[in-house]
């Protein structure tokens, strides 16, 4: 089932997400792309207001010291490979904001599997506040039978095995975004392989929802969404639970992230235990996989759709810190902790659709260091 085949869906979705507060700030004219200084370079991070305004403090690249002139190559780039907005945010601040065709500022877009890291850290809110144990067996909160499986397999998969894609679930099946129980069969003993394999991580979002006994989208906004200035909503699309939202919002979490949970001092997850856990390697089949996060920098990796282990950093042009969240057709979203950086890409397919990594990242980032490096 191929996302691609949803986009049609935004316009619905701007009935219930059209009251953005991350519209264009009014000091900006149309797609030009770079906001006005704001000078000297500032050593805090900043915070974009979370009501309901267009503010949002921006930074000049002359003021940063980036190479201006590499700008014009790197928007080359992006609009010939079907970009349909790009942010690149500096301690917390805009440097660049670029829209591409007819696509503007309040548009949504589809996240794809990128909305996994929204999950991995909705989770991480919801054991710590006691409604789960992320060790505890999928079955305590699906309840039996939600798997073809026989019991005594079906108990041995944990929350852990599902954010982490070692469920050992069969990926051979016809679909695998499926989430029916005649789809969910044994293939390998649990923490023994690591395949993406989607329709067991769909199945996180009936954990948490059974688990705190609320609407799953209702808990979000009110743990993550709402308190960082973020709008957006999750739509049922087949079996896929898909996010949609502005790229700025996008942008928020990243910024949510290098702060490690926390928002201008109000403590989003506070369990620093788990968020450790959940942006480092989660296992030793892909260690370039964290709770649901896409890591650099590490010694080999695995790829969606593929068995093979590949030698090397998932991403070599990238800063080896750098944690991201990777979706169908290109969606990006980079964090470098070491840079203060978030990076946003919205759009399609830069060649073929691909379930989350694609050689886009490596060309991207050449192109992106080439503008930031002074």
């Amino acid at each position: 089932m191929k996302f691609s085949q949803y986009f049609s869906l935004i316009a619905l979705l701007s009935v219930f997400v059209s009251c953005s507060s991350d519209s264009e700030p009014s000091t900006e004219t149309g797609k030009s792309g770079t906001p006005p200084a704001l000078t000297p370079v500032p050593t805090e991070t900043y915070f974009p207001p979370i009501s309901r305004t267009n503010e949002w403090e921006t930074l000049s690249m002359e003021t940063l010291g980036w190479n201006e002139d590499e700008v014009s190559n790197l928007y080359f780039f992006l609009e010939n490979n079907n970009t349909d907005a790009f942010i690149i945010i500096k301690d917390g601040r805009i440097v660049i904001e670029k829209y591409f065709g007819d696509f503007k500022s309040d548009d949504n877009h589809a996240w794809n599997s990128a909305g996994k890291n929204l999950t991995a850290m909705l989770t991480g809110i919801a054991q710590e506040e006691g409604f789960l144990n992320i060790l505890e067996p999928t079955s305590t909160y699906l309840g039996e039978g939600w798997t073809n499986m026989p019991l005594n397999q079906e108990q041995n998969i944990t929350i852990k095995n599902q954010l982490t894609m070692t469920t050992g679930l069969d990926y051979t099946v016809e679909d695998i975004f499926c989430t029916d129980p005649e789809c969910l069969n044994f293939l390998n003993a649990p923490n023994t392989f690591w395949y993406y394999h989607n329709g067991p991580y769909t199945l996180l979002d009936d954990v948490i929802a059974n688990a705190t006994e609320r609407d799953f989208n209702a808990y979000f906004s009110e743990k993550i969404k709402e308190p960082i200035g973020m709008q957006g909503l999750f739509l049922k699309i087949g079996y896929n639970n898909v996010f949609f939202s502005t790229a700025r919002s996008m942008a928020r979490f990243g910024i949510l992230n290098l702060n490690q949970g926390n928002w201008d001092g109000t403590s989003i997850l506070s369990d620093q235990e788990y968020f450790n856990a959940m942006t480092n390697s989660s296992q030793n089949h892909n260690l370039a996989y964290g709770y649901l996060y896409w890591l650099n920098g590490k010694s080999s990796f695995r790829l969606p759709s593929s068995e093979d282990e590949f030698t090397g950093s998932l991403i070599p042009n990238a800063p080896d810190d750098l944690i991201a969240g990777l979706g169908l057709n290109d969606q990006k979203l980079y964090m470098v902790p070491s840079l203060d950086m978030v990076i946003v890409r919205m759009g399609g397919a830069s060649n073929e659709e691909l379930l989350g990594p694609s050689s886009f990242d490596n060309e991207l980032w050449e192109l992106i260091n080439a503008v930031i490096e002074n």
